[in-house]
């Protein structure tokens, strides 16, 4: 399973790019977003990358963030959208607008997006809002007021892949915070979440 390609960027385009390493040429595709990131041609260059079998046909899908890749899988994991359209998505908007609409169920500025219609811009909305629901938000807990912990986004992350629902994960992060103050690591953080539960 590959993570990522580091080598050197050979051949760029809107859509797709072509890396060397070790004298192996790799075509990978690419959004907009990422694309706008790469250096120059003959620089060294380092993409995240999701290896996809279709029809026995392999294709690999690079991303220049984190972040961009993590949507991109929320995406292909809803029914109906393949690792093209979600490219497409992707290509549309930067991450943080991207997340900004679902969280506005934005369901117009989605339909905007060629290939989108309203069924499939409605069922964005309904498997991503949940996800993407404003995490890094000020807490009001009893008349008063906390910052989330800088971890509490990747902790809420992880105990929703633990299959627990947000608003559970959300409220579990929520008293580690208020318990451990701002400062505390993620591994303790997310171990008192887990007990908080």
């Amino acid at each position: 399973m590959l993570a990522y390609l580091q080598g050197i960027l050979v051949e760029k385009q809107p859509t797709n790019v072509v890396i060397d390493v070790n004298g192996l040429g790799y075509h990978v595709n690419i959004p907009i977003s990422t694309f706008e990131l790469l250096p120059p041609i003959n620089q060294n260059v380092r993409l995240l990358i999701h290896y996809h079998v279709r029809d026995e046909l392999p294709e690999l899908y690079g991303f220049a963030t984190r972040e961009e890749k993590e949507l991109f899988l929320m995406l292909i994991a809803i029914s109906g959208i393949g690792p093209k359209m979600a490219l497409t998505i992707l290509s549309g908007a930067s991450p943080a607008q991207f997340k900004a609409r679902i969280q506005a169920g934005d369901e117009k500025a989605l339909c905007l997006i060629p290939g989108i219609g309203p069924k499939t811009a409605k069922r964005i909305l309904v498997e991503l809002g949940e996800k993407l629901g404003a995490v890094s938000e000020e807490l009001t807990i009893a008349g008063g007021s906390i910052r989330l912990n800088a971890h509490a986004d990747e902790v809420i992350k992880a105990l929703l892949s633990l299959g627990y629902r947000r608003a559970e994960a959300f409220a579990a992060v929520q008293k580690a915070c208020l318990e451990l103050g701002e400062n505390a690591d993620l591994e303790i953080l997310l171990k008192t979440a887990l007990q908080k539960i």
